[in-house]
């Protein structure tokens, strides 16, 4: 006898609707179904940005890349390699089944607490940024704040599972989550990696929204982390300078302003159709960070108003479809999983698109697909490896519902 079916008579109605469930999903696993082949649309959308992406990282680097090491297409070449690799990695990770991730959540999320901890003392930093938060890997840099999040995704999603009709407790659907969401930005804070911080915290938010965690919960992290944030900007200066430059980038427009005004001044000689692809005069070392974090603003700049927003039209699209494939997943697991690397790349385009306009502090965020970096595409490629690999199984589903009509 199953040990659900054992332990049916002690459990609520709620419960023993999920136990029933996972017991289906085990028996199902334990078969062997043969997956089904993975969504294609949400396959081709991700090319296609990364396409864009790829060209757009060309035309904003060519100026740095020549003046840096006297070769206009270096820096468009390691992204097209790690491209290439990325594209690889997301096949190979969509032919493992969820249950594989399900089983690697802990670990993974041991082993990336663990280079959290060695970066502050380990780590290598950037005299622009201020802060250590790389490993140098000789022939690139690697940040462990990018593995934290897809981490925490996979972790909470395994948790909620685990936990099924008691996520509307104090005890199981609120202190494991928030005690690892606050050990995890600590970490970060010791690098210091404030934007890291804030896109763990909301990922952590969405995820336990979508595990079933009540709604009184949020209004009271909403006051935690708003007095934390209170803190930050008090006592570390790292925090309050950009929210001083925020409210007044004029105020130091030769230093710490200086990033905001030129990529203003990117985004409005862009006008409603752009200079041309490959026209903009920002990247001519007046933007610092074009080809990487200030990416969309040479979108703007070069492609205009039109050209942006039909860019972030193709990420609309992209999330959506995520969320459809979260809507039919076979499982809870698989639907959290899809939820919350979905609502990571909602996130991070978001917070990109509005650093870059000045809609909230300048800080480091990057815009997925589009910004230079081999581990940060590698890692984001990945992740839609996953998405991937879930997609596979609802072909799965559909069949098991079949089943069920029958009996």
């Amino acid at each position: 006898m199953d040990r659900y079916d054992g332990a049916s008579a002690g459990m609520t109605g709620e419960e023993r609707v999920y136990a029933q469930k996972e017991l289906r999903d085990r028996r199902a696993e334990s078969r062997q179904v043969e997956r089904g082949a993975f969504d294609l649309p949400f396959f081709l959308l991700t090319l296609l940005i990364l396409l864009i992406g790829i060209v757009m990282v060309l035309s904003a680097s060519f100026p740095r890349a020549y003046y840096k090491n006297g070769n206009a297409t270096g820096i468009f070449i390691r992204q097209l390699g790690f491209a290439g690799l990325g594209i690889a990695l997301m096949l190979v990770l969509s032919r493992l089944p969820s249950t594989f991730y399900r089983r690697m959540s802990l670990p993974l999320l041991l082993v990336t607490g663990f280079m959290l901890a060695l970066v502050p003392f380990l780590g290598t930093g950037k005299s622009e940024v201020g802060a250590n938060r790389w490993f140098d890997l000789g022939i690139t840099t690697f940040q462990p704040s990018e593995i934290a999040k897809i981490a925490i995704i996979l972790f909470f999603a395994n948790l909620i599972c685990v936990f099924r009709g008691k996520m509307k407790t104090f005890k199981y659907g609120v202190l494991p989550f928030a005690g690892i969401l606050v050990i995890t930005v600590l970490l970060l804070l010791l690098e210091p990696h404030l934007s890291a911080s804030v896109i763990i915290i909301a990922i952590g938010a969405v995820m336990m929204f979508a595990g079933g965690t009540r709604l009184w919960v949020f209004g009271l992290g909403l006051a935690v982390v708003g007095a934390a944030g209170f803190v930050v900007v008090k006592f570390f200066p790292y925090a309050s300078s950009r929210i001083t430059v925020w409210q007044d980038p004029w105020s130091d427009p030769l230093n710490k302003g200086l990033q905001t005004i030129q990529s203003l001044y990117a985004i409005g000689s862009g006008g409603l159709t752009g200079l041309g692809l490959g026209q903009g005069r920002q990247k001519y070392m007046y933007l610092p960070e074009e080809h990487n974090d200030f990416i969309f603003s040479i979108v703007c700049e070069e492609l205009g108003f039109i050209g942006a927003v039909l860019i972030l039209a193709l990420f609309a699209v992209l999330i959506i479809r995520g969320y459809w494939l979260a809507l039919h997943a076979r499982d809870r697991f698989g639907a959290l999983v899809i939820i919350g690397i979905t609502s990571l790349l909602a996130i991070q385009v978001f917070l990109n698109v509005a650093v870059v306009t000045n809609l909230v502090p300048c800080t480091g965020i990057s815009l997925p697909f589009f910004s230079y970096g081999g581990t940060a595409l590698l890692i984001q490629l990945g992740e839609m490896g996953i998405v991937l690999s879930i997609s596979r199984e609802i072909p799965l589903r559909k069949k098991m519902s079949e089943d069920e009509d029958k009996k």
